[in-house]
């Protein structure tokens, strides 16, 4: 059946299986709370009502700031039922400062749009002085001191009206990019966008009848946000949603929601592979059964072929199969997938000689010690186009390193009220990523990012190939480590620069621990200049939950307090 809206998509699974299972709040210790599709479109009609009473307009955008609360889902879909477009952001983090994350909504406000802010009565101190200090946005703070049962048939023909007048090409949602503190890039998608999307890539993984999604991802970034709550919703199939802050606490979370309700798909990043793997004891798995979860997809870039080793050899114990290893290659712009690899096969892997891809050739080797292994991502999913380009945006033939270049049907309108940004990423339909990578046997491998690559004394210098060999030093704390580039003006080129998050505390364990590093570095033939010893959770993170490289440049060469350095 064809639908012209999400809505109309939403509204059809309600009327069709209205008792079933939409979403599952999970909560650590406590009885989930059950949304069936029938309540959770009625609810989230009465928020329409509601937020056409308190005078939101059509296309008007609604930003989101709430922490795990089971009205969330009702009240993001009111806002799009009412005409609206609502915008997702970032919980602030207690370790980020208040004026910092101020900064970040001031910067979204005035770049992208922003007319209302929902937000809890906690952050009252952070988003009050923004509100007062810009009288065009509207706050409202949650829990909202309404009565959602309440119905106004005046309202409700309105908003008949404008559900039935909505074009596949109107604005649907507004999310962001990945960014560090502040909010970056506003990608704006159209109806048509998301649900030529869920489709193209809903086939790409054989979603079906029986799969359930479990997840703990942040549904500000578009992994959470599509996969795990879009995808499901729009097929009137069943998601899980737990606590980030929670999951973080207790990574075990998602593996007992996946036991108890049998669910068959998750999608996460390399760190949360690790996490689960060296973070969850033995006492806390007794019970567990994975035998379900038939995939988990990897969506980081690159995709780690050790973390996908680690995960696999602590869970088959528990019923976790080879087979259920995958991989995908996605972002905001494309509203989220562009490659997808095979359901039921592992993701191929190989080893490149380190070498000859920083020159831009891929050659397989045999020799691990000057390998890289490189992670498959997969075949390019329906409605989607890829090709690899030079730095002239010349097509590059199979087996050459470039830039990642995409043509999709669900690709993003441009970043709202940002042209000249558009501009840069956007030329004759192809989006061109900012990612390095080739194409290998039809398969696309992600080797890193475009702004992130070190050039030192005219090689190319990948920081993932750096960060995990630093990553496997004996006293540094696995994923917990950044390289980057630095320009020194006395040898006339960049040097590798390397900031780790340790336990160690002397001075001598630390200085030990620098030369261990150095070593790893020499043995692998990479050269590190400098590196900083960090104790635990100094790292910033970006939105996408991993540690950001450019921030975390930032702001090591600004403290005096890490400034011992080995050179």
């Amino acid at each position: 059946m064809k639908f012209r809206t999400v809505w109309e998509r939403w509204q059809f699974n309600a009327e069709n299986t209205p008792d079933k299972d939409a979403i599952i709040h999970w909560y650590a210790g406590e009885e989930p709370f059950r949304w069936s599709y029938k309540e959770l479109l009625e609810t989230a009609n009465r928020f329409s009502v509601q937020l056409k009473k308190i005078g939101i307009q059509k296309n008007q955008v609604c930003a989101i700031i709430i922490r795990h609360n089971k009205f969330f889902y009702p009240l993001y879909m009111g806002i799009v039922g009412a005409g609206a477009i609502p915008a997702v952001l970032a919980y602030p983090n207690p370790r980020l400062h208040p004026d910092k994350f101020r900064d970040g909504i001031r910067g979204m406000s005035q770049r992208s749009g922003l007319d209302w802010i929902f937000t809890e009565k906690s952050l009252e101190p952070i988003i009050g002085p923004l509100l007062a200090d810009s009288p065009t946005i509207h706050g409202l703070h949650f829990p909202l001191d309404w009565n959602i049962s309440e119905t106004d048939d005046a309202i409700q023909q309105e908003l008949d009206s404008i559900r039935r007048e909505r074009l596949p090409e109107d604005p649907f949602l507004l999310q962001h990019s990945s960014g560090t503190t502040g909010l970056q890039k506003p990608v704006l998608l159209s109806n048509r966008a998301v649900l030529e999307h869920v489709d193209n890539y809903g086939s790409s993984i054989n979603f079906n009848a029986s799969d359930k999604v479990a997840s703990w991802l942040p549904l500000y970034h578009d992994m959470g946000l599509i996969a795990a709550y879009h995808l499901p919703l729009a097929f009137g199939m069943t998601s899980i949603q737990i606590d980030p802050f929670e999951w973080v606490l207790a990574p075990v979370l998602l593996l007992e929601a996946i036991s108890k309700e049998k669910a068959t798909l998750a999608w996460l990043p390399n760190f949360a592979y690790n996490m689960l793997a060296d973070k969850v004891p033995d006492d806390e798995l007794e019970g567990i059964d994975l035998q379900s979860w038939r995939l988990v997809i990897n969506c980081s870039e690159p995709v780690r072929n050790e973390s996908h080793v680690r995960f696999l050899e602590r869970f088959s114990a528990y019923g976790f199969k080879e087979s259920s290893l995958s991989a995908c290659y996605a972002m905001a712009e494309t509203t989220y997938g562009v490659t997808q690899t095979e359901p039921g096969k592992m993701p191929r892997t190989i080893q490149a000689d380190r070498q000859k891809l920083s020159e831009g050739n891929v050659e397989l080797i045999d020799d691990s010690s000057k390998a890289r292994i490189c992670v498959s991502s997969g075949k390019v999913i329906e409605g989607c186009q890829v090709k690899i380009v030079d730095e002239n945006r010349h097509e590059l033939v199979s087996g050459k390193v470039g830039e990642i270049a995409i043509s999709s049907i669900s690709m993003f309108d441009g970043y709202r009220n940002y042209p000249e940004k558009t501009a840069e990423v956007i030329e004759d339909g192809w989006y061109y990523s900012g990612d390095f990578g080739f194409i290998y046997e039809d398969e696309c491998y992600v080797i890193g990012r475009k702004k992130d690559i070190i050039i030192m004394a005219g090689k190319n210098i990948y920081p993932e190939d750096i960060e995990d060999t630093v990553a496997k030093v004996s006293g540094v704390i696995p994923g917990r480590v950044v390289a980057f580039g630095h320009d020194d003006e006395k040898l006339g080129t960049e040097v590798v620069c390397v900031v780790a998050e340790t336990n160690a505390n002397t001075a001598s364990e630390k200085e030990a621990l620098r030369v261990a590093i150095m070593e790893a570095g020499l043995a692998n033939d990479q050269s590190i200049t400098r590196v900083y010893l960090v104790p635990t959770r100094w790292l910033i993170k970006s939105s996408a939950g991993k540690p950001s490289r450019k921030a975390n440049k930032e702001r090591i060469l600004q403290s005096n307090e890490f400034l011992v350095e080995q050179v």
